[in-house]
């Protein structure tokens, strides 16, 4: 039977990592994986995660089985920090996941068993999101996420909201939208909790990025906003990023219930489809994402970590938005009013193509760049680059 099976086409992403790999060229710069770098070019592991784990390593006694709901004081850890201090704690239940990824195929697996049979995504989005949507069934409606002058199209995003119904859900970025960076603003996170509250729609809200925008309170008041303001929502949560746990897989899986009384069903549910599809969630880097927020001294620690990184992705996106006058074609300012990890270039194929070939700058197709990949030692090179190819 496998004969019959007809081959995938291969990962855009995968596919350009092995095309920088085999440059030999020593000033090539990689802005297509999405990780974090340092101004060295590095993706080191947090001082605060290095001192969770060697504390784990002193006082971790087993490596027992912890249940499909994986480890409970992690997932219990997180909670202030995305859901604040006003959160309505008995309408809250959560658990663990294989990264944001397995958060977001939970979150979908969940509501299409609630009887979710379309989902409204703004685009473009995260390529893995509607992959997610089409190998679970659902139907993918897409509305436009960003206007061409790089700001929120808050009114598509209304549109959808208000034009959906019963078996509708919406999917959202908390913050740092990948991969365009355009964020919503509170007013407008405002008038979408409003639309919500009017709907039937359930909304599933994407959280990869907290404490790269604006900060760790103000990257998560878009969603809180929402949750107050609805009765039943779904809340997909990444570590990978703002731990630095990229390899270690750590996220969790957040639902607020209509009614407290409702979240033993739902967990149950969850708890059932977690346990088909990968078990048991890797213990280690939830873990020490536990220790170090139960650690005043570490979590003041990963606090500064966070802030430098934040520091060093504006001072980033500031200097290409004053190169604008340098790139004739290109609106760079607009990177400058963005946050987080990403950015999208308006560069033809053939321009992102020369940008590899006669520059050494290895960006996605789509003309998104990492913006963590620029450092005080390219950004320069990029600049001249971009000049080049849009001349």
């Amino acid at each position: 039977m496998l004969h019959k099976l007809e081959p995938q086409s291969p990962d855009a992403l995968l596919a350009l990592i092995k095309l920088f790999a085999e440059d030999e060229r020593a000033d090539k710069i990689d802005l297509g994986v999405g990780v974090y770098r340092t101004d060295d070019g590095a993706t080191p592991v947090f001082r605060a995660i290095k001192q969770a784990e060697a504390k784990l390593l002193e006082e971790q006694d087993s490596k027992s089985y912890l249940g499909p709901e994986g480890d409970t004081d992690f997932v219990d850890a997180l909670v202030p920090y995305i859901f604040g201090a006003d959160l309505a704690a008995d309408r809250i239940a959560g658990m663990q996941t294989p990264g944001g990824t397995g958060a977001v195929r939970l979150a979908v697996a969940l509501a299409q068993k609630a009887g979710v049979t379309r989902v409204h995504l703004g685009v473009p989005s995260w390529p893995n999101h509607k992959q997610i949507l089409d190998d679970v069934g659902l139907e993918t409606v897409t509305f436009p996420h960003a206007t061409p002058d790089g700001d929120a199209d808050l009114e598509a995003v209304l549109t959808a909201i208000r034009n959906g119904g019963e078996g509708d859900a919406v999917l959202l970025h908390a913050c740092c939208h990948n991969p365009t960076g355009v964020e919503y603003t509170q007013d407008q996170w405002d008038r979408i909790a409003a639309a919500l509250a009017d709907s039937p729609v359930l909304p599933i809200i994407d959280s990869a990025y907290q404490g790269l925008g604006q900060g760790l309170e103000e990257d998560a008041a878009g969603l809180r906003t929402v949750l107050a303001r609805v009765p039943e929502a779904l809340v997909a949560y990444s570590c990978d990023k703002n731990f630095g746990l990229y390899r270690d897989r750590v996220g969790a899986f957040f639902v607020q219930a209509a009614d407290g009384s409702d979240l033993p069903a739902i967990m149950s549910n969850a708890n059932a489809l977690a346990r088909a599809n990968w078990s048991m969630p890797p213990d280690h880097g939830g873990a020490a994402v536990r220790v170090v927020l139960r650690d005043e001294g570490m979590t003041r620690e990963w606090h500064d970590e966070l802030d430098s990184m934040r520091t060093r992705l504006r001072s980033v996106r500031d200097r290409l938005a004053a190169a604008d006058n340098e790139v004739p074609g290109l609106d760079l300012q607009q990177l400058g009013r963005q946050n987080g990890l990403f950015g999208m270039l308006a560069l033809t194929p053939d321009q992102i193509a020369a940008m590899r070939k006669d520059h050494a700058v290895y960006m996605a197709g789509s003309g998104r760049i990492n913006i963590a990949g620029l450092t005080r030692g390219n950004v320069e090179k990029f600049i001249a680059a971009l000049a080049d190819v849009t001349a």
